[in-house]
């Protein structure tokens, strides 16, 4: 036995209770890896709330690091005692967890535990942003929001290392410091926010816009963009965005919108390895600091998904078993 996070029944944070259940074991193809950290992100409260349906009884989580105990009939490359991460399991939250084996990510020495377990969603997140979604090119101006948070601070790097300028947004005096320390060159609040964008850019607007709030920015997002602009919506923390009448593109000046997801951008093994390995090369070398803001135990998971919420973390929130 072994324990878990567990949802009855979809509702507020309350719902996550710590309770008693059967260790999983590794099927064809996968690996049972004891938990070091779990990463939380905004979906899992999403997911807990009923807004994206899940089947209850629940355990949220795709995000995870840790040690392989045990591995199942065909696994090859792997073997007990590996240190390995994920962005692709399921049921996270937990001691436990089997995933497959195409779908883990061999963890370098050099790397913490809980390091391994900050960067697989949210850094591969913001790889996929600005490589593929996106080609962010030196000199281009970006505007990111939420920039001290998780994506939002690896972003930030990843632009500045790449010779972009960064706009970023944030919502109090302390994530406006934190922001700053990763590169961003201008830090705004979100109130008057296109006016100051034009101002920043002489009245021609941004490049592209990486947007992981959703309905509270999205139209100030789309107004801060320059003719033939990209707006990227990889999220919606403050909630989903309304449908929109695609005439407004036009009329804004030919713009493009999309709505990419980390899995459609995980394809195959060529591109975990891309991705995964060229964010922990960049850790070792020191080009990219992973900032935790939060480590939580994991029974207290439902005090991780309040504060996340009411937006009062800052950096990658973890759960530790």
């Amino acid at each position: 036995m072994s324990q878990a996070i567990i949802a009855a029944q979809a509702g507020g944070p309350e719902v996550l209770q710590l309770k008693e259940t059967a260790t999983p074991e590794p099927g064809d193809g996968q690996l049972l890896v004891k938990v070091a950290a779990t990463g939380v992100n905004f979906i899992e409260t999403y997911q807990r709330g009923g807004i994206y349906p899940v089947q209850f009884p629940f355990t949220p989580g795709s995000e995870a690091a840790g040690e392989v105990v045990a591995t199942g009939a065909g696994v090859e490359g792997y073997s007990a005692g590996d240190r390995v991460a994920t962005a692709e399991g399921k049921a996270c939250y937990a001691e436990y967890i089997v995933v497959d084996a195409a779908k883990a990510l061999p963890v370098p020495d050099g790397i913490t535990d809980q390091v391994a377990a900050a960067i697989p969603l949210q850094g591969m997140t913001a790889h996929y942003l600005i490589n593929s979604t996106f080609k962010v090119q030196a000199g281009q101006t970006v505007l990111t929001h939420a920039g001290a948070g998780g994506v939002g601070l690896l972003l930030t790097q990843l632009l500045k290392a790449r010779g972009a300028r960064v706009i970023t947004t944030v919502s109090t005096e302390e994530k406006e410091t934190l922001a700053r320390k990763a590169g961003a060159d201008e830090v705004l609040g979100y109130e008057g926010l296109v006016s100051n964008v034009h101002e920043l850019t002489g009245g021609v607007g941004v490049d592209v816009v990486f947007d992981g709030v959703g309905k509270a920015t999205f139209d100030d997002s789309l107004a801060s963009l320059r003719k033939r602009g990209t707006m990227v919506l990889f999220g919606g923390a403050s909630g989903p965005v309304p449908e929109f009448d695609l005439q407004r593109l036009n009329a804004a000046g030919s713009l493009y919108v999309t709505r990419p997801k980390l899995a459609d951008y995980l394809l195959d093994a060529d591109e975990r390895k891309w991705r995964s390995s060229e964010l922990f090369d960049a850790v070792l070398s020191g080009g990219l600091t992973v900032d935790v803001g939060a480590a939580y135990p994991l029974a207290d998971a439902k005090q991780a998904h309040t504060d996340l919420q009411a937006r009062k973390t800052t950096g990658k929130v973890l759960l530790i078993p």
